[in-house]
């Protein structure tokens, strides 16, 4: 009867000890990802894997497989000759400052926009909701698909009440963030913004748009932004590639 148990608790445990070797990797991949986002492999080139083992504590097994997490992430690849590179680079958004997206990405190069849309739409009800107008009252729908360095970024929707996104139809979208249009129109800055922040996997309409697979996920940005004096002036739906940019920023706790 003990060997019986014996033999049989042996799949249970190589079963745990497979977990225990993927959770180790994810883990070490989550370390490895934080050190290539913050510039900490300036060469472009991560250290030999025996290196990364004993500075991580981990077998060498782990470090493929954490390395294998990664490739499949884009980030780095494999180089004969040279070792593990990285090929990616995700541009750093922040979370505790109001700002459009070339504000945010300045440092790293230019921000420009493909109108895709623009003009005035009826507003469904929870559009008309969120900006405050009457069902089906006119507002601007502005779809522009942002590239930076050339390469798709996000995909932006945003709706304004008429009175105010109307003057936008002059304007410069190719070139300018709708926020600082905005600033330049009402004559001061804009107040704050509610925003919620989730991953969806992209629709087969906005992977195309984006070039990336479809299916894959995205950065959805849902953003309100307000006047100062309270009033709701624009409604952003924002798809973010989720290879390509990352969200931070800082929070302190109140008691």
């Amino acid at each position: 009867m003990p060997a019986e148990h014996s033999s049989a608790s042996l799949p249970v445990a190589a079963a745990r000890r497979r977990r225990l070797r993927a959770d180790q990797a994810r883990q070490l991949a989550d370390l490895l990802r934080h050190q290539i986002l913050a510039g900490g492999f300036p060469t472009g080139v991560l250290p030999l894997e025996d290196v990364i083992a004993a500075d991580y504590r981990a077998s060498r097994n782990t470090v493929r497989q954490a390395l294998d997490l990664l490739r499949g992430e884009h980030l780095v690849d494999r180089r004969a000759g040279v070792g593990t590179v990285v090929v990616g680079e995700k541009y750093p958004h922040g979370l505790d400052r109001l700002q459009g997206l070339a504000e945010t990405l300045h440092e790293h190069g230019r921000v420009t926009n493909e109108v895709r849309t623009v003009g005035p739409v009826s507003a469904p009800a929870p559009v008309a909701h969120r900006l405050g107008v009457p069902d089906h009252t006119d507002v601007l729908c502005i779809e522009r698909l942002r590239r930076l360095g050339g390469l798709p970024l996000s995909l932006d929707l945003s709706y304004l009440p008429l009175d105010v996104g109307g003057e936008l139809l002059g304007c410069d979208l190719e070139n300018t963030d709708v926020f600082r249009l905005l600033e330049t129109l009402t004559g001061g800055p804009l107040g704050h913004a509610e925003m919620t922040l989730e991953a969806v996997n992209a629709d087969a309409h906005s992977a195309a748009v984006l070039e990336a697979p479809r299916g894959s996920a995205v950065l959805m940005l849902e953003r309100l932004t307000h006047l100062p004096d309270g009033r709701p002036v624009d409604l952003e739906f924002i798809r973010f590639r989720g290879d390509r940019i990352t969200m931070s920023g800082i929070l302190r706790r109140s008691v």
